[in-house]
C-alpha cells in the first residue's frame, strides 16, 4: 500500500505561512518604523503619520514583524502615502522599507493579514 502524498504547501509560501499574527504597535516600534520610513521621504520632518497595523510571522526561516501604514510627506503631492514595511528582531531591529506609495502596498499588506482601511 502507497503512503498518502505529504500536504501541499501554498504557493508563494515555501517555509512558513504568509499571514502574520497581529501585534500592538509599541512605543519602541513606532520609532523604529517612523525612522525608517522618514529616510525615503522629501520631507521628513513634515511628515505625518496615520494608522498603522503590524503583526509578526516566521517565513523562511525568519522572523520579521510587517507594517502596514500611511503617512502623509508634505513634500509631495499625494497626500496619504501607504507604505509596507518590516523590522527583523533577530537583526537588531533592522527596518526595511518593502514599498511606498505604490500599487503593490495594499495587496502585499491584505496578503500578509493587514487590510488597511481605504
Amino acid at each position: 500500500m502507497a503512503a498518502a502524498p505529504a500536504p501541499v504547501e501554498p504557493i508563494g509560501s515555501p517555509s512558513g505561512n504568509p499571514l502574520v499574527d497581529p501585534v500592538p504597535i509599541s512605543l519602541a516600534m513606532d520609532e523604529i518604523v517612523t525612522a525608517g520610513v522618514r529616510q525615503h521621504l522629501k520631507n521628513p520632518l513634515a511628515a505625518k503619520f496615520g494608522t498603522m497595523l503590524a503583526g509578526e510571522r516566521s517565513l523562511n526561516g525568519r522572523h520579521e514583524i510587517v507594517v502596514c501604514g500611511y503617512v502623509d510627506d508634505k513634500g509631495s503631492s499625494g497626500g496619504n502615502e501607504p507604505f509596507i514595511g518590516k523590522i527583523y528582531p533577530d537583526a537588531g531591529n533592522s527596518f526595511e522599507l518593502v514599498a511606498i506609495n505604490d500599487v503593490s502596498v495594499s495587496g502585499a499588506c491584505r496578503v500578509a493579514g493587514l487590510a488597511m482601511p481605504s
